[in-house]
């Protein structure tokens, strides 16, 4: 089972970029993307219900053309929810969680949910900030609960906070700003604690230099001054499932690069 995550920073712009195409030509089993800045229906059928594949999306209620998640998946799930059922938190169109029978996924597997999540930015002042720690620990208790029913988990999407100082280019620079706080890393201490597992530090616990999103005002990219703000994260109970992840940073078309997780 591959699975690929990116945020795309604007479905519709990295459609026409070639981003679409990548995917078909990458045909993954489940593809989630974050940051969609549209609804379905104001995308070409093609696009929004391509050959193969189910299609879900969730949209911001109030504004338009902003956040928004979808998730392609070859295997239909047994449920689909759009929202953690906190009508405060799910207004923004941030959250898309996929249940799967045991076995649906493959031979051995247990019953899973897949959670595509674009966390909230915090920045923007001390109420954002805020409203981005509340959704975290709603969303940690979200998954805390559907471990107690069962589940095991695989959430991925864009955090948007680095955990650790080699998980951006300049940590001393930017003790002092949202997406590296103290207060924002400590939630990712408390996921860790809770038994789920950063599967991109599993594999790769000392590299340096590995990031996931590059501002593109400063040309950041081009210097590698970037930050890993995306992942993919597994239940505990589910690592012996994993084979491999990356980190795909050749991909161009967003801010931000695919990411990808192989289950055996």
């Amino acid at each position: 089972m591959r699975f690929i995550s990116w945020n795309v920073n604007g479905f519709r712009a990295n459609v026409k970029k070639g981003g679409f195409d990548w995917f078909l030509n990458e045909s993954p089993d489940i593809y989630c993307i974050q940051e969609v800045k549209a609804e379905a229906g104001q995308l070409e059928d093609g696009v929004c219900n391509p050959p193969g594949y189910f299609s879900y999306f969730d949209h911001s209620k109030g504004r338009k053309g902003y956040s928004g998640v979808a998730v392609y998946t070859k295997i239909k799930p047994e449920k689909v929810e759009y929202g953690m059922n906190q009508p405060e938190f799910d207004q923004e169109g941030r959250f898309l969680a996929l249940f799967f029978n045991e076995g649906s996924l493959g031979k051995g597997f247990p019953k899973i949910a897949l959670l595509n999540i674009y966390f909230p930015n915090g920045g923007g002042g001390p109420e954002r900030l805020k409203f981005k720690l509340k959704y975290y620990d709603i969303f940690l208790d979200y998954i805390d609960d559907l471990k107690k029913k069962g589940y095991e988990i695989i959430f991925c999407g864009d955090i948007n906070t680095a955990h650790t100082a080699i998980d951006l280019a300049r940590p001393k620079e930017n003790e002092g700003n949202t997406g590296f706080l103290p207060v924002e890393r400590a939630w990712l201490d408390k996921v860790v604690a809770h038994g789920y597992v950063d599967t991109f530090r599993h594999f790769y616990p000392t590299d340096v230099g590995k990031y996931t999103y590059w501002d593109m005002k400063t040309f950041a990219r081009e210097r590698n001054v970037g930050w890993r703000i995306d992942y993919f994260f597994v239940s505990s109970g589910l690592l012996k499932k994993v084979e491999k992840t990356r980190i795909l940073d050749n991909v161009m078309w967003s801010d931000h690069c695919p990411i990808e997780l192989v289950l055996k």
